[in-house]
């Protein structure tokens, strides 16, 4: 039987974690994969003993891959396989430089779009419908297969409620620099037990401002996969950034600051001296807020049974096994394609 092989194509160290439980599937099916790690955000260290690395596009073409999966936003043209959007994130509503949704911004690199739940399948097929070189499937996202896993948390009643705080880097948005004092002496008091982990491309000199103020009930994580935070912490503090979408979706509460569409399912403030008490309403789990959170989830990641990335798998082979196309052919994208071509450094045609 012929090995079905796969390439997950990468830039950003956070992708490793999305594409992980893509992996771990196709390894399970008899496939296999290979990783492509290119541009100056990505650590090779984060590459696991028993991943194996390309190093080349000549080597992708050799390879010749069924499928490309793709946790971002471009993937060049002139690599072979199916390409597969998985999404490196959920939408958090943030607008790109004509104001429009991000998360929805088509720029004619993929063939199919793995989505997450109805709120983006539905706005997905409407532009599959507009655009016709792309097709839509909710599968859910593989990123979360792992959250989904019930862990052991014998001692949760008897150690102190967690706050884990999460925010994005962009200036215009981030809550690091604005809570950082109230942030530093609440934790002084003891109350709570503080974890702070940020986006990778966070302003280093926030990053350490956030180091220096760890103690025995605040401590600074680096790492490459959030889920094991998301499962201790009991509540999440957040600005903008589509992680406090993950949080949310395990069924737990989250103060938001300077949310830039702020909804029933987030307790919003903005100002500095109502964090304090906006934690203890989130720790006290009101009613109405657990059922706007529940509506949300429904609307959001509704399945959570663990297996999104088999859905995906089976989405890749029922297209290419159908031998169904999209009805129209991807743009050509001149620019895009040279600016791939230049920063990969390949320009065989």
């Amino acid at each position: 039987m012929t090995v079905k092989k796969y390439l997950f194509f990468i830039s950003q160290n956070y992708s490793f974690a999305i594409l992980r439980p893509l992996q771990k599937t196709i390894k399970e099916n008899g496939g296999e994969v290979r990783w492509f790690l290119y541009g100056s955000e990505i650590n090779n260290e984060f590459l696991q003993r028993n991943e194996v690395k390309i190093e080349s596009i000549k080597a992708i073409k050799e390879y010749d891959p069924l499928a490309v999966f793709v946790p971002g936003n471009t993937v060049p043209s002139f690599i072979p396989g199916l390409k597969v959007a998985v999404f490196h994130g959920f939408n958090s509503g943030k607008l790109n430089r004509r104001g429009l949704e991000d998360h929805f911004n088509i720029r004619g690199c993929f063939d199919l779009y793995c989505t997450q739940g109805p709120n983006t399948t539905e706005k997905f097929q409407l532009l599959a419908q507009q655009h016709g070189h792309f097709s839509v499937v909710e599968t859910g996202w593989p990123a979360l297969d792992p959250l989904f896993v019930k862990t052991s948390k014998a001692d949760a009643d008897n150690r102190k409620p967690m706050i884990l705080m999460c925010s994005t880097f962009s200036r215009n948005l981030t809550c690091a620099p604005i809570l950082l004092e109230t942030i530093k002496r609440l934790s002084q008091s003891g109350k709570w037990q503080w974890k702070i982990q940020f986006h990778p491309k966070m302003d280093a000199g926030i990053v350490d401002q956030y180091k220096a103020i760890q103690s025995e009930h605040l401590t600074f994580i680096e790492t490459d996969n959030v889920i094991p935070l998301l499962q201790e912490a009991d509540v999440m503090l957040c600005d903008t950034s589509s992680v406090l979408i993950m949080f949310l979706l395990q069924g737990k509460p989250v103060v938001t600051f300077n949310n830039i569409s702020p909804s029933d399912y987030l307790l919003d403030i903005n100002q500095p001296s109502q964090l304090e008490l906006a934690l203890e309403n989130a720790l006290s789990r009101p009613k109405s807020l657990m059922a706007n959170i529940e509506r949300f989830i429904s609307e959001t990641h509704p399945k959570q049974d663990g297996q999104s990335a088999q859905r995906v798998l089976d989405a890749v082979d029922s297209m290419i096994d159908s031998g169904k196309r999209p009805a129209k052919t991807k743009p050509m994208n001149l620019i895009r394609a040279l600016k791939m071509r230049k920063e990969l450094n390949y320009w065989k045609f």
